[in-house]
């Protein structure tokens, strides 16, 4: 039952895609105003908007978009990026997801502890930027806008040179002051130091202390404010409890009982902590931006300026300043301002820049060019036809920015470990501390309370959660960022670890193995025909005019090559997987293949021998058929790409079944997959059927890519372990891929799935040494060593492989870098 309005109601408003009529918003407003708690519900179909009166003691807003999306319309939600200032460890990132995730409206959020960013997807109507940023400042971060659509804003690039900076200046005044320290404290090695130089000592470690540690200060003081424990807190109780511990044994000697009566300090522990710590956040930082390089590389591809022609006068403007359709000249060594059409000229196009290949493409009037490509030798002028965010270079960048936000489901066991870690270690470093304190003295001739409180310190410094947040999002962002300047766009972490899992690969023929392009080979007439090969192409030509099959433009460019006169079809009928039909000068025209033939009951007997012997060739053949009676054949042959024998070859030896899938007959097909070496065909496949032949190759247990360039691929990729579209293809394949090749060469194909393979392979041994290093690690610090062996590792020896730890993930991800192309 409706409640009636009341001051303490609140109002919500929705948007709602997929209603087709009144109907549907009808129904919206009837399963919405049925709820318990909702006053009102609205439906504006034109507007595609609903406003929902509800009272929020009685029913939560987030119920509305649910409730929607059970009736099968969609509630949009949207998807940002917002950089984070805060995180240290892999604890944060724990803790960032868990808040936000918390949130209402915000449905998937994924935090990346390498580039300090949050992917968030959410709904603006039920939580905004002010409300998530609320809820992070509560948990203690800063949560900053998203980025702009021009690219990485500068004033976030130089808040990170600052910190940067202000870091170099800490590790030098730490490094600085540890030096001296530790040659003052050798200077006494082996006795009490007199109280001057314990003096010294302690006026040289207080501003390394709370100047160059105060980050960490802040950090463990924040922590304690919200509630949680991380990285700062560990490194500031571990160097906190060596720098009071010696003030009082300087100031307080007689305070602290010692078996010896010699009192020790140990300033030189807490000032060298904080500089390899320093230094080792220094090294990583300077890492990190390193394997972020890759976007700053390509935004800074674009040209600043353009030369268009504007009133009949030559020009140079911004590229801000450029319109759709304006007309840009462009000179033999500029770089092409945005993606455009040539109109006049020609030229050969260096675009290596995007797709990795280092030989330029010869362009003519009608083709595309690509903003940020460069023009090698001629002059041309060009329609721009896309600009800012719908272009080609940043379609790119968006793709990479999200590939290194995203995560592999490998990171999840990190990710748990790293929520429950540090207050784990605190209390592993307090039980050491207590059982050499209390036992010490039957295993070792040091002091026991020394001994205690060293293997304490050693214990909280040598922990690093920071290895296991870094492990997977550095390889990520260093693998798909090599991927960019080899012309390879990987989609995220989990198209990754899909890619590594392959054992089956499904190629489209047309567009991919082949050019696409096909050419007529062969006008054959049949035995009965009053035609000649002329009059024959030129009824399939105007049969075909308005097709934009890539067998008909073919049919068509040869006809006009010929200088044939060209009619407009009347009834003219797309066949899919068939062909076409349609009325000529009042005859009945057919143009299809066999399989049309036969259903259309059209003896084709006449011409049966032939047509073997041109599928054979793998050519494939079309028959033309005029009132219900064979004309004859028109042949295409569509000449395979350079390399593809060899990469399929190459596919094979890496262990995968090459399984080639297309619409062709079976002897074509046959006879095609017989070039290339490809053992597996499924021919005669309809459009609509590519997607049920994944399926049942899937089914029948493998892992799946398929490789694909047109819309009618699109649901293939999609329905596939890892779609892969050629960049040379459509918008739409493109989409629904897992992995996009901006260039055409198959090549990269072989480079894709090698790129993966070695990008899961870093992420595999940075989780690996990341665990092993916190497993041997930690019991070392603990001491359980030193009974047996000795061997007590000191807390500066464990502050430098904490340090190194985390450098070393970062270095070992950077070798990505190295990853050599595919010859062939």
């Amino acid at each position: 039952m409706r409640d009636v309005i009341s001051e303490k109601n609140e109002t919500i408003a929705l948007p709602v895609k997929g209603m087709s009529c009144a109907s549907c918003s009808a129904r919206i407003e009837k399963k919405v105003g049925e709820l318990d708690g909702v006053s009102l519900a609205k439906v504006n179909f034109a507007a595609e908007m609903a406003t929902v009166e509800f009272d929020p003691e009685k029913i939560s807003a987030e119920q509305f978009p649910e409730e929607i999306k059970k009736l099968g319309f969609e509630v949009p939600s949207v998807h940002e990026t917002f950089p984070i200032e805060g995180m240290t460890c892999a604890s944060c990132v724990s803790r960032v997801e868990k808040k936000l995730s918390s949130l209402p409206g915000v449905s998937d959020v994924k935090v990346n502890l390498a580039t300090e960013q949050a992917s968030i997807e959410y709904l603006p109507a039920l939580i905004g930027f002010d409300g998530l940023k609320e809820a992070l400042s509560n948990a203690g971060y800063n949560l900053r806008p998203a980025k702009s659509e021009e690219g990485l804003p500068s004033d976030e690039e130089n808040r990170h040179l600052k910190e940067l900076s202000t870091l170099k200046l800490k590790l030098i005044v730490s490094g600085i002051a540890s030096i001296l320290v530790m040659a003052l404290s050798m200077k006494g090695e082996g006795t009490a130091l007199p109280l001057s130089l314990n003096l010294m000592l302690f006026l040289l470690a207080t501003p390394v202390q709370f100047y160059c540690g105060g980050q960490f200060y802040r950090g463990a003081i924040n922590g304690i404010r919200h509630g949680y424990a991380d990285m700062n807190t560990l490194i500031a109780v571990g160097t906190s409890t060596a720098y009071f511990y010696s003030t009082v044994a300087t100031f307080f000697p007689s305070w602290i009982r010692v078996t010896d009566e010699k009192v020790a300090v140990y300033f030189d522990t807490s000032v060298m902590i904080i500089a390899l710590v320093l230094l080792g956040r220094w090294m990583e930082s300077r890492a990190k931006r390193s394997a972020s390089n890759a976007i700053k590389k390509l935004m800074q591809l674009q040209p600043r300026t353009a030369t268009v022609e504007r009133q009949g006068e030559e020009i140079e403007i911004s590229i801000s300043e450029l319109v759709v359709g304006d007309r840009v000249w462009v000179r033999p060594g500029e770089q092409i301002p945005v993606d455009g059409k040539i109109f006049e000229g020609n030229s050969s196009i260096d675009e290596s820049m995007l797709t990795g290949e280092s030989v330029p493409l010869e362009k003519q009037v009608g083709d595309d060019v690509f903003g940020a490509s460069i023009n090698k030798t001629g002059f041309f002028k060009m329609k721009v036809t896309r600009l800012g965010q719908d272009t080609v270079l940043a379609k790119i960048i968006k793709l990479v920015e999200e590939a290194q936000g995203s995560k592999a489901p490998v990171q999840k066991l990190a990710d748990r470990i790293a929520g429950v870690f540090v207050p784990s270690v605190m209390g592993l470093a307090v039980i050491t501390f207590l059982f050499w304190w209390l036992f010490g003295k039957y295993f070792t001739e040091l002091p026991a309370f020394s001994f205690a409180l060293m293997s304490f310190i050693s214990v909280l410094i040598i922990a690093c959660p920071c290895a296991l947040g870094l492990a997977t999002p550095t390889a990520i962002m260093v693998g798909t960022g090599r991927g960019a300047k080899m012309g390879i766009l990987i989609k995220g972490g989990e198209a990754l670890e899909r890619a590594e899992k392959l054992d089956t690969i499904v190629f489209d023929k047309t567009g991919t193995l082949t050019w696409g392009k096909p050419e007529v080979a062969d006008v054959l007439l049949a035995p009965a025909t009053k035609l000649d090969a002329e009059q024959l192409l030129a009824l399939a030509g105007s049969l075909e005019k308005g097709s934009e099959h890539p067998l008909a433009q073919a049919v068509v460019s040869e006809a006009k090559r010929r200088g044939l006169k060209l009619k407009t079809p009347v009834d003219f009928n797309a066949l899919p997987g068939f062909g076409v039909e349609g009325k000529v000068d009042d005859q009945k025209v057919l143009l299809g293949n066999k399989r049309l033939m036969v259903e259309s009951q059209i003896d084709i007997s006449s011409i049966d021998n032939e047509l073997v012997k041109l599928m054979e060739n793998g050519k494939t053949p079309m028959i033309l058929c005029v009132d219900g009676q064979v004309a004859g054949l028109i042949a295409t042959t569509d000449a395979l790409k350079p390399h593809a024998k060899e990469n399929i070859l190459h596919l094979k030896q890496m262990g995968l079944e090459v399984i080639m899938l297309t619409g062709d007959n079976s002897k074509t097909a046959q006879a095609v997959a017989a070039q290339l070496g490809i053992d597996r065909v499924v021919s005669e496949v309809l459009p609509s059927g590519k997607v049920d032949e994944i399926k049942r190759i899937k089914q029948s247990g493998h892992c799946v890519a398929m490789v694909g360039d047109g819309i009618n691929d699109a649901p293939a990729l999609a329905a596939a372990d890892v779609g892969i579209a050629l960049g040379s293809g459509t918008d739409v394949a493109m989409e629904a891929s897992d992995i996009t090749l901006i260039g055409s060469d198959i090549k990269a194909v072989v480079e894709s799935i090698k790129l993966s393979k070695a990008t899961m392979s870093k992420i595999r041994q940075n989780l690996f040494w990341a665990f092993i290093y916190n497993i041997v690690g930690i019991p070392i610090a603990a001491g359980v060593l030193y009974p047996t062996y000795g061997i007590l590792l000191q807390p500066v020896f464990a502050a430098a492989a904490m340090s190194l730890s985390s450098v070393s993930v970062v270095g070992n991800s950077l070798l990505l870098n190295r990853y050599p192309k595919v010859n062939s």
